[in-house]
Formats: C-alpha cells, sequence, structure tokens
C-alpha cells in the first residue's frame, strides 16, 4: 500500500511545507527518533556538565531560589539511573494508564457498533461545512475536562473526517491543534487558570510587589481567542492541512453511508437514555454542596473538584463509553453476553501495541531529559537573554511571546515553566508599566501555541498511534510536519490579537487591563 502521506497536491503546498513533509517522510520509525534523542541527551548532558554551566533563579511554586546544575548520564550514577529508572520511567509514564483505561469503554463501544451508528448519525444530519469548526471548537473547550480531549476528541476527529471521505488525518490535526494548540484558550474558566494565577501570585509576593491576580484575570481574551483559533483551525485544516494531503485511500478502513436500520436507530434511541441517567448520577455526585466525589481543601477547608478533575476524568470516559455500549450492543444484538464484552476490551487493547511500544522508548528520552536539567537550563538562559536585552512595552511582550514558545519546545508542563520565568518577568514587566496579568496572558500564548510540535509532550505518542490507524508508514516526523502550520498560524494569529488589546486597551479580563491603571 502506497503511504497516504505521499498522496499530496503539490500546486496547493507551499515549498516550505513540503520541504517539512519531505524531511518527515524521510525520518525513522518513531522508535528510532526516540532512540536517537535520548543519545543526543545522554552525550549533551555530558558536554554541558564538563562546561560548568550551571542557573541560579527564584522558583515561585517552591518559594525559594534554586541553582540548577547539569546532571551527566556519561558516568557511573548516570548510567545507574537510566538502568534502574527503565521500568519505572515506563509505567509511570502519564499518558499510558490514562489512555489504557480509557481505551477499555471506547472499545466496547467502537465494538458494540455504537460508535459506528452515531457518527453516521452526525454525518447524515450535520452540514459537512460546519464539521471542521465544530471539532476545533469542541477541541479547545475539552480542555476545561484535563485529558479528555486528547483521549476522545482527537481520535472521533479521524473517523469523523474519514465518515465525511475526508482524510482522517485532517480530522485528528484539527483537533489536536483545538485540544493542544488551543490549551489555554476557552470560553470556562478551569484548574489551569488557578494554578498559573497561583504562580503568578508567589512571584508577585517574592518581589514585594503589592497585588493580586484573579483565575478570571484573562477570562475575557481567552474567551474571544476561542472564536479566534476555531476560524483560524478551520482555514489551515480546509485550505492548507486537507490540499496537502490530498485524497485518503484504505478499502479497510473505508467508512460506510448506509441508512440506519430500524433496530440501529432503537439502539442509539436506549444507549441515549442510558446516556443521560449516567449524566444524572455524575450530577448528584459532582454538583451538590458536599458531593461524594468533592473533596477537601485543606488551603481552603471548602469541599472541591479539584481531585476529581486531575485523577477521576478518565474513569468517567471509560463509562460514559462503556454503558451505552453496552446498551447498544443488547438491542441491535452485537453483544450477547460478558464473553463479547470482554472481546470488546480485548480488541480495543490489541490496538494499543504500537502505542506501547513507542511509549517504552519515548518514556526514556523524556525522563533522560528531564533528569539532566537540559530543559531547566535552557529556559533560564533564555529568560535572563530577554531579560537583558532592553526591550519595553509592545516589542518586550512580542518578543517574550516568541521566547515562550521556544521554552515550551524543551520543558513540557506549563506551571514548571510558569514557576521559572514569573519571578523573573512579571517584576521586569511591572515595573515596566505591563500588568501581571497581562504578562501571564503572554506567557500561555507562546506556551500553547508549540504545543502540537514537541516531541516532549508527552501525549505525542499517543497522537502517532492515533494516525497508525489510518496509515502504519505515519510517524513523529510526519506528525509534526502536519501540525506546524497550524502552531504557526496559531502563534501569529493570536500575538496579532494581543497587539489588537494592546493598542485598543481592551479589558483582558474582569477589571483588569494590558497596562498598569
Amino acid at each position: 500500500m502506497e503511504s497516504n502521506l505521499r498522496n499530496t497536491k503539490e500546486k496547493n503546498s507551499s515549498s516550505f511545507f513540503n520541504l517539512i513533509e519531505k524531511i518527515g517522510n524521510k525520518l525513522p520509525h518513531s522508535v528510532f527518533i526516540f532512540v536517537i534523542l535520548a543519545v543526543i541527551v545522554i552525550f549533551a548532558s555530558e558536554i554541558v556538565h564538563r562546561m560548568g554551566i550551571s542557573v541560579s533563579y527564584f522558583d515561585a511554586k517552591a518559594g525559594k531560589d534554586v541553582t540548577v546544575t547539569p546532571v551527566s548520564l556519561m558516568n557511573r550514577e548516570g548510567f545507574v539511573y537510566m538502568i534502574t529508572s527503565m521500568v519505572k520511567n515506563f509505567t509511570g509514564f502519564a499518558p499510558l494508564g490514562v489512555a489504557l483505561v480509557a481505551i477499555i469503554g471506547v472499545g466496547v463501544a467502537e465494538y458494540s457498533g455504537l460508535i459506528d451508528a452515531f457518527l453516521k448519525k452526525i454525518v447524515m444530519s450535520v452540514p459537512g461545512k460546519y464539521i471542521t469548526a465544530a471539532v476545533v471548537f469542541v477541541g479547545i473547550i475539552s480542555n476545561i475536562a484535563a485529558d479528555s480531549g486528547y483521549l476522545v476528541v482527537i481520535p472521533l476527529g479521524g473517523i469523523i473526517f474519514m465518515g465525511l471521505k475526508r482524510h482522517p488525518f485532517a480530522g485528528i490535526a484539527a483537533a489536536f491543534a483545538g485540544v493542544s494548540a488551543g490549551f489555554s484558550a476557552n470560553l470556562l474558566i478551569g484548574p489551569i487558570d488557578a494554578q498559573l494565577a497561583g504562580l503568578t501570585n508567589e512571584a508577585l509576593k517574592a518581589s514585594g510587589i503589592e497585588h493580586s491576580v484573579s483565575p478570571t484575570s484573562n477570562w475575557f481574551f481567552l474567551a474571544v481567542s476561542t472564536v479566534l483559533l476555531t476560524a483560524i483551525g478551520t482555514f489551515v485544516t480546509e485550505k492548507i492541512v486537507e490540499p496537502k494531503l490530498g485524497k485518503y485511500k484504505n478499502d479497510k478502513n473505508e467508512f460506510e453511508y448506509s441508512e440506519l436500520t430500524e433496530n440501529e436507530n432503537k439502539g442509539l434511541f436506549w444507549a441515549g437514555i442510558s446516556l443521560l441517567l449516567f449524566i444524572i448520577v455524575m450530577a448528584f455526585l459532582i454538583f451538590p454542596k458536599n458531593a461524594i466525589l468533592k473533596t477537601l481543601d485543606p488551603k481552603t477547608s471548602t469541599y472541591t473538584l479539584t481531585q476529581y478533575l486531575h485523577s477521576g476524568i478518565v474513569p468517567t470516559i471509560l463509562f460514559f463509553f462503556f454503558i451505552p455500549g453496552v446498551v447498544y450492543g443488547k438491542i441491535t444484538k452485537s453483544i450477547k453476553n460478558g464473553k463479547d464484552i470482554v472481546k470488546g476490551m480485548n480488541k480495543s487493547m490489541e490496538s494499543m501495541s504500537l502505542f506501547l511500544v513507542i511509549v517504552f522508548f519515548a518514556a526514556q528520552f523524556i525522563s533522560y531529559f528531564n533528569h539532566s536539567k537540559l530543559g531547566f537550563i535552557i529556559s533560564v538562559k533564555g529568560a535572563i537573554f530577554l531579560k537583558n536585552i532592553g526591550f519595553t512595552g509592545l516589542p518586550l511582550v512580542i518578543t517574550f511571546i516568541f521566547l515562550c514558545a521556544f521554552i515550551n519546545l524543551f520543558i513540557a508542563s506549563a506551571s514548571a515553566k510558569w514557576a521559572i520565568m514569573a519571578p523573573i518577568f512579571i517584576p521586569m514587566m511591572y515595573n515596566l508599566g505591563i500588568s501581571p496579568e497581562a504578562t501571564q496572558l503572554a506567557y500561555r500564548i507562546g506556551d500553547s501555541s508549540t504545543n502540537i510540535i514537541m516531541p516532549l509532550m508527552s501525549y505525542f505518542p499517543l497522537i502517532v498511534a492515533y494516525m497508525n490507524k489510518y496509515d502504519e508508514d505515519a510517524g513523529v516526523g510526519n506528525l509534526i510536519s502536519i501540525m506546524l502550520p497550524y502552531s504557526l498560524s496559531f502563534l501569529i494569529g493570536w500575538t496579532l490579537m494581543l497587539i489588537l488589546w494592546y493598542l485598543t486597551g481592551l479589558p483582558i479580563g474582569p477589571g483588569v487591563f494590558f497596562k498598569i491603571m
């Protein structure tokens, strides 16, 4: 089978993106890419260690000054670390457990035929011209529920596009752009807003600045950003990515357009009823003042959903698909007994085999990189460089955004980066008349935009696995080449929006402006 990645329409693609794609096509398998990156980190850690490079900064999360020195992996201690941490790196890899748990429920729903029937219903009832925007928008909104976007929205994006006879990679890319590159945008206030605001306040406190930042401080700007990024994501998908990918050809995964039978419609109805009942039960477990799934926050002495949002979303996703999947299967007779349910679970796990192999090597690379402290050193050095340039006003803010976008390629955690950068840039920009809320906002723009092109991002291997379902030749290089137009477009479009906000003086949140009033 000829790789779909080569089935492109050259005349509709820029030479730059064609070059990126050609490079991506020539890269080795994803497994070997992570092996090569791990070897590079091993040698780089030794070189930087021998150079005696170290950095000092105030860690807003720890509340104290920290000095970081590189850790070499090319010595006795490094060798012992790599050998003894190998299993832990794999089993402790964050997306591994959540992906395997969620896929159990999804597998049952897929085995029963529920997902196919539901998607047929969507394809035949929703105007095709709105599908792309809907996929990007839902991806952006999904970040309010932790990992659900990566586990549900992105794979469904591929399935929906295939059902519309469009390239499934384009659906995966559109959803991935919304979920990950649009991570900071949302119509609602989420956990990340509170987390970053807390780090900003720690930086303000350490600097002796009497100012407090609220979790809602960026709300207005980020709510409007949801609309902007949906429009940009739709344009990039339909005008750049899809023409570049061309027509998808794979008979094995072809989606049938046949009308739903009476039995399938009956199954969908009762599956919907079961899902509605599940949602009602979950609402009683979540929303009342002392709901069962709320836990006591020792800092505020109140019951909150923080722990549930952090650790309980994935099991909820499992049952969200499992329950209606079983009901649909029983109605349509695609599931006759418990053995069929287990078959569905087993089949879903079989589809994750390549993901498990990729994750093993990706986990080693990410662990080595974090252990070596190279990411922290690059981040602090970059922050100090920008501080010493001497820019002020809008040029400083724009440069800061692009610095954050670059640093994001080396440290995946948004809070870890902000803990390093906030104590440096919050007081610096405050003294230049730029509000702490605006500095935090600029950071979030840069931090989100390059999520989709960074192999260090923990969910990157999972996205590659989604692509492998449709083309076994797809790899890390191909994913980056597809996502690069989104990353650049989001970064530029979002920055232009910020410039407009800066020049017009519009509020970025309730009672909050770009400049210190």
